[in-house]
């Protein structure tokens, strides 16, 4: 028995309904087929999720980019080649991140994947103890690290009035890498 070939369709964007008096619709698909990828995407920066909750929607959002989530980028939807694996600053969350930069050092990563930084944020406010700042050594030596310190107004659903110095660093490598990777 001959399988037919698969062919993947694209979400339409949601947009204003003026049926439902302005009210944000989501579609169905859209007809136009993916294009499909060999390599990866040297445009934009991905965040990849070292764990669930690592925070890289919240820098997407943030900074822009692609969110990937808790895998690899992947060509074939033209993700970016350029990448920063993103973790909470815990015990776990810096497990998580050494088994991600661990699988990159043994080759278990897409072809053409470039590791731009480890984004570490803050899991609770305050100074972190002294385990946890010797990991974060041990990840400086394979990696730069950015490090995102604790925003409260995130925790309740708002925006913070002022963003951190770090994060605007942090946007500001991400810009700067991009600008030197179109060049």
């Amino acid at each position: 028995m001959r399988s037919q070939p698969m062919v993947l369709r694209r979400p339409r964007e949601s947009g204003p309904d003026p049926e439902q008096g302005g009210t944000f619709r989501v579609r169905e698909h859209d007809e136009r087929p993916v294009r499909h990828h060999h390599t990866l995407s040297g445009q934009g920066i991905g965040w990849i999720g070292a764990h669930g909750g690592a925070g890289a929607t919240t820098l997407t959002r943030l900074l822009g980019g692609a969110d990937i989530g808790c895998r690899w980028p992947d060509a074939a939807i033209g993700e970016p080649a350029r990448v920063m694996v993103v973790g909470r600053s815990n015990l776990d969350g810096l497990r998580a991140v050494s088994r991600a930069l661990n699988a990159m050092r043994e080759g278990r990563h897409p072809a053409g994947m470039r590791l731009v930084g480890v984004v570490l944020i803050a899991d609770a406010p305050g100074r972190l103890p002294a385990p946890l700042l010797g990991r974060i050594r041990l990840l400086r030596s394979i990696a730069p690290v950015h490090r995102v310190p604790w925003i409260p107004s995130y925790r309740v659903g708002e925006e913070p009035k002022r963003l951190p110095r770090q994060v605007t660093r942090l946007a500001g490598v991400v810009d700067a890498r991009s600008e030197r990777g179109r060049r």
